[in-house]
């Protein structure tokens, strides 16, 4: 399969507008719909809560992923220093624990459920994840290494982020499907839990492990023993969620005897 659309989606004067920055915007209103939804529908989040969780939400997630992409790439930032504030390049890990780290502290400060809250965006997540993919895939960026499958996928603009002419996994499809399939089983399994943050536990164990394999098949740069820096804290992340969900499902179990 050959990919050349432009990913420049157009201009506003020097300003390139990329269909990368346009399915981000659609990724985060994604996941502001389905909580509004989830009010709708009798969620105990209040719409002030909400919004306030939004804005801290997006300035964290984008500070932490900008930085997370700084810390892996330094080797060429700490040679081009003024390249360090943008928005260029971006981590989906560095967003998604920015992310959560702002909505923790914002839930301890307002004496609110911080399971409750996760649990009710939980499905939502790997739904705003495939939105994203979707300007990866049309960005160019984040592809896969080398492939001669069938599968393979053949970059052509000169503004894609991808190497042009060669065809490689398509890496950014592959998790489109997986986050699908993710949101289906939380869909699934979020009326037979207790929103005492297990759902997104169990997002958190599947994204990670995720990480951990599909970036074998990704282009990247080696972080640690080899392993790119989303692989290392897949791992790191993995140790911590696996028994707090463990945890989490005894305690329900004997709330339930």
């Amino acid at each position: 399969m050959t990919i050349g659309i432009d990913p420049v989606a157009f201009t506003l004067g020097s300003l390139e507008i990329r269909w990368y920055g346009i399915m981000m915007f659609l990724a985060v209103l994604a996941v502001i719909l389905w909580v509004a939804r989830e009010i709708r529908n009798g969620a105990k989040i209040s719409p002030d809560d909400l919004l306030m969780m939004a804005v801290i939400g997006v300035i964290f997630g984008i500070v932490f992923a900008r930085l997370f992409h700084v810390i892996d790439l330094w080797e060429y930032y700490s040679h081009h220093p003024s390249e360090i504030v943008g928005g260029a390049g971006l981590s989906a890990y560095g967003g998604i624990l920015g992310a959560t780290l702002a909505i923790w502290v914002y839930t301890k400060i307002s004496k609110l459920n911080f399971g409750y809250i996760v649990d009710t965006v939980a499905p939502a997540i790997p739904l705003a994840q495939a939105i994203g993919r979707i300007g990866c895939t049309l960005n160019g960026c984040c592809y896969g290494v080398e492939t001669s499958l069938p599968c393979g996928v053949i970059y052509t603009h000169p503004n894609s982020y991808a190497v042009l002419g060669v065809a490689v996994h398509p890496t950014q499809i592959y998790e489109i499907i997986f986050s699908l399939i993710v949101f289906a089983v939380l869909m699934f399994l979020r009326g037979r839990l207790n929103k005492n943050g297990s759902l997104f536990l169990i997002w958190l164990i599947c994204y990670s492990s995720w990480r951990l394999g599909s970036d074998f098949l990704r282009d990247g740069t080696p972080f640690f023993f080899g392993l790119h820096q989303a692989q290392v804290i897949a791992i790191v992340v993995l140790l911590i969620a696996i028994p707090l969900l463990i945890i989490k499902l005894r305690s329900t179990k004997v709330e339930e005897a």
